[in-house]
């Protein structure tokens, strides 16, 4: 599963053709209609028959069923900082594949799997080794309201 803003930034374009090119099953949520990157992309890749595009969905208890039942989930963010949607993705312990940027990395503490181009997507998407238990135990010990309030406090 992949849930994010369809902008050039997010990858959705890498992500699209590596499923494109596998028989695994993507289901990509997102806001297609809102750009000219998203028309044409939900034009290109919205008959394939392995991949679900589907629109923006808000409801929280919905997002929770796509995520926490998915294989794995695709983060392609290449800009910004620690994403809340990387976050909350790893509380799920599910394995991430993430755009290989250095705050994706420092967010799943290296532990994650990365990629940079199609090939290397795709040959993730295409393993059946991907693990994500160590998300889960860096999300509940880095991630926790608890913690990061602490942390808060102690730097003031």
């Amino acid at each position: 599963v992949c849930v994010c803003r369809i902008e050039p930034e997010n990858n959705c374009h890498i992500t699209l053709e590596a499923f494109s090119k596998t028989n695994k099953t993507l289901v990509f949520v997102g806001n297609w209609d809102k750009s000219e990157y998203g028309r044409n992309l939900k034009a290109q890749y919205g008959s394939a028959i392995n991949i679900k595009i589907l629109d923006p969905i808000y409801d929280l208890d919905v997002l929770y069923i796509l995520r926490s039942h998915c294989s794995v989930y695709v983060h392609g963010h290449s800009a910004g900082g620690t994403n809340p949607s990387l976050v909350e993705a790893m509380f799920f312990g599910r394995p991430i594949i993430a755009y290989d940027v250095i705050y994706n990395r420092e967010t799943t503490k290296n532990q994650a799997y990365y990629f940079s181009n199609v090939q290397e997507l795709k040959a993730l998407i295409q393993s059946d080794d991907l693990h994500g238990d160590a998300m889960m135990k860096i999300a509940k010990s880095d991630y926790t309201w608890q913690n990061i309030s602490r942390q808060y406090c102690a730097l003031f």
